[in-house]
């Protein structure tokens, strides 16, 4: 698969393989379904190490199903009624760019893809583009029918940054709907720092993960099990590519995504 929508940028290394995303290497990436915001995501990522790191820098992962069961039953009702909402602020400073986004900063481009993948936008005076898009927190896996945790709520939100200085920082810089990235429930409610954090123990709670080796091979089932990256030390190249899109039918908005 050629990638749409990333959320940061990556080196390409030839036709459909890519430079894992680019996050500073002292902070955890948190678990997260790839792409679970597309209409079309990946059913299979492929991640190889060619150099592993000194320490950490592991490709941990989360059993879906699991994660699922695990969670309070009102809260999983309330997502699954409601749905999350993404909302993306591109700028060319922090994240993925339009271009790299959507492969063209042609702005009729972009409009007709927004279009065609039920994502609501709105052009900034400043040139920017704000998207909002609306998508289903629980989906049935396309080949076994179990019912899978498949989002990124926790991993888009504003309170995943550990850091509460940095998100003073941001918060001042772009104001609340001006953040690159953030998550809310599909009707427009705030996700808390409690959800996070909810979701972060859970997720833990149902994790495995293993030291890369330089040579290793990983096949992970994207809608079944979510993963992340730890913080690591040394140089750390770890190459991806995705296949066997999935259209997943009760992922199709139900409701217009809330946005300005």
């Amino acid at each position: 698969m050629t990638e749409r929508e990333a959320f940061a940028p990556r080196r390409r290394y030839s036709e459909a393989v890519y430079s894992a995303s680019k996050w500073p290497p002292n902070e955890h990436m948190c678990m997260h379904h790839e792409l679970s915001y597309a209409l079309e995501p990946p059913g299979l990522m492929l991640f190889a190490c060619l150099v592993a790191p000194t320490s950490g820098g592991e490709t941990p992962v989360a059993d879906s199903p699991n994660v699922l069961n695990a969670l309070p039953a009102d809260f999983v009702e309330r997502f699954e009624r409601l749905g999350w909402l993404l909302i993306r602020n591109y700028n060319n400073d922090i994240g993925a760019s339009v271009a790299e986004a959507f492969g063209t900063d042609d702005r009729g481009a972009v409009e007709s893809y927004c279009r065609a993948n039920a994502i609501q936008f709105e052009w900034q005076p400043n040139g920017g583009l704000r998207t909002w898009q609306r998508r289903s927190a629980i989906v049935r896996h396309p080949l076994t029918g179990q019912r899978c945790w498949f989002n990124q709520i926790a991993f888009l939100n504003e309170w995943t940054m550990d850091d509460p200085e940095l998100r003073e920082y941001l918060l001042d810089l772009y104001g609340e709907d001006g953040l690159p990235f953030n998550t809310r429930f599909g009707n427009g409610d705030a996700v808390g720092a409690d959800v996070v954090q909810l979701l972060d123990k859970v997720y833990e709670e149902n994790t495995v993960r293993e030291q890369w080796q330089a040579g290793d091979l990983m096949l992970v089932d994207n809608v079944r099990t979510a993963h992340a990256r730890e913080s690591f030390e040394g140089p750390r190249e770890v190459i991806v590519a995705m296949a066997d899109a999935v259209h997943l039918a009760d992922r199709l908005p139900t409701i217009e995504a809330t946005g300005g």
